[in-house]
């Protein structure tokens, strides 16, 4: 039996991972879940669940009746409550820069971490794998691409290769034309032809900074020059990603498109447990199609990864800008290629900084934040 503590148990990746625990009672045990601001669903989790700590970001109505089943804290950041000692693993499923919080409370405590949170190595990656590495820390991806490359490294990090090559399907916009783009909606981008996700992380596929965003973190997680990385267009979202060896051989992982997979895979670890996607039908899917990521049309994917490159808190400022962005073109504030403009524009504005620790992302971070508000308002 498996101790979870979850932690942002009520976004897309935190409910999968309660389905996973649901389907494999003998295997796993919730005992410790935090939420954010989705208290209905909140309580339903820590009825059915029945936790030792549950933490929730607001007060609401109904909290006296659950806190006769679980230790209740509340707070922005009472995430750290449920950070509990007889974990045996911590999935950190929050969305957003908080998330590094989380990542950095658990390797503190000296927990080994399923990690969905794409901050904590976008922004603080450098901070993040240098703890990690004192505290002696596993960080397993929860993610379709790393679960992957992962996979595909026989479930070894420091295992040598030639390349990483990450797959993307293009997003919903793939096939718009650069001018189309210019009036291309929120309601547009969130549909995505193979994925149901939140709207943020839809959102940053069809920029394609969700995929800038994996090659800074291949290069954390494996300890990839970004010169080992490569990304290309796979529009079925089959192939996940795929390590190529020096010998010239290349090793994909492959399935239908489902979150579900990497995060069982994570949670089971090093047992494969029964399937949770159908198997491929090879003869029906036909064809695998590839093509290269049109830069032009996408450049906040070059934008991104050249922040990465730059290393220090410019990956910070990057990721500061775009969740700001992002939040703007969902309101309809901003157009789609806005996003694009507040991206450079930022990292051009900033002068530079170490990461010397959570103070300092979080500074970069606000930078970019306060740059997108002064150019383009709330």
């Amino acid at each position: 039996m498996k101790k979870i503590a979850l932690i942002g148990s009520t976004g897309s990746i935190g409910v999968q991972t309660l389905s996973v625990c649901r389907r494999y009672p003998d295997k796993f045990k919730i005992v410790s879940l935090a939420a954010g601001k989705n208290t209905a669903l909140f309580s339903e989790q820590v009825k059915e669940f029945c936790p030792k700590v549950a933490t929730v970001a607001q007060q609401f109505d109904g909290m006296d009746e659950l806190k006769k089943i679980s230790e209740i804290s509340v707070g922005e950041t009472a995430f750290t409550d449920a950070i509990v000692k007889d974990a045996d693993l911590i999935v950190i499923a929050l969305v957003g820069f908080t998330g590094i919080i989380a990542v950095l409370d658990a390797i503190n405590k000296g927990k080994d971490i399923a990690l969905a949170n794409k901050e904590s190595l976008v922004a603080g990656g450098e901070l993040v794998i240098r703890k990690a590495r004192e505290k002696g820390v596993k960080i397993v991806p929860i993610d379709s691409e790393h679960s992957a490359i992962w996979q595909a490294l026989s479930f070894d990090f420091d295992r040598p290769f030639k390349k990483i090559i990450l797959t993307a399907s293009g997003g919903a916009f793939r096939d718009k034309t650069a001018e189309e783009l210019k009036t291309a909606t929120a309601a547009d981008a969130l549909k995505h032809p193979n994925w149901a996700m939140g709207a943020k992380i839809t959102v940053d596929c069809a920029t394609l900074v969700n995929k800038a965003f994996e090659v800074i973190e291949a290069r954390w997680l494996y300890g990839a020059p970004f010169d080992k990385i490569d990304v290309i267009i796979h529009r079925e979202s089959i192939i996940h990603s795929i390590v190529e060896y020096p010998d010239g051989s290349f090793i994909a992982q492959m399935s239908y498109p489902t979150m579900e997979l990497p995060i069982q895979l994570a949670l089971s670890y090093p047992e494969r447990l029964s399937p949770v996607v159908e198997s491929l039908n090879f003869s029906k899917i036909g064809k695998l199609t590839f093509s290269e990521l049109d830069n032009n049309r996408f450049p906040a994917f070059g934008e991104v990864v050249s922040a990465g490159r730059k290393g220090g808190a410019y990956p910070a400022v990057a990721n500061g800008a775009n969740d700001a962005l992002n939040r703007l073109f969902l309101k309809g504030r901003i157009g789609f290629t806005d996003i694009y403009a507040g991206i450079a524009g930022a990292l051009s504005a900033y002068g530079g900084g170490a990461v010397e620790d959570y103070e300092s992302l979080k500074a970069a971070n606000d930078f970019a934040a306060r740059f997108v508000k002064e150019k383009y308002g709330e």
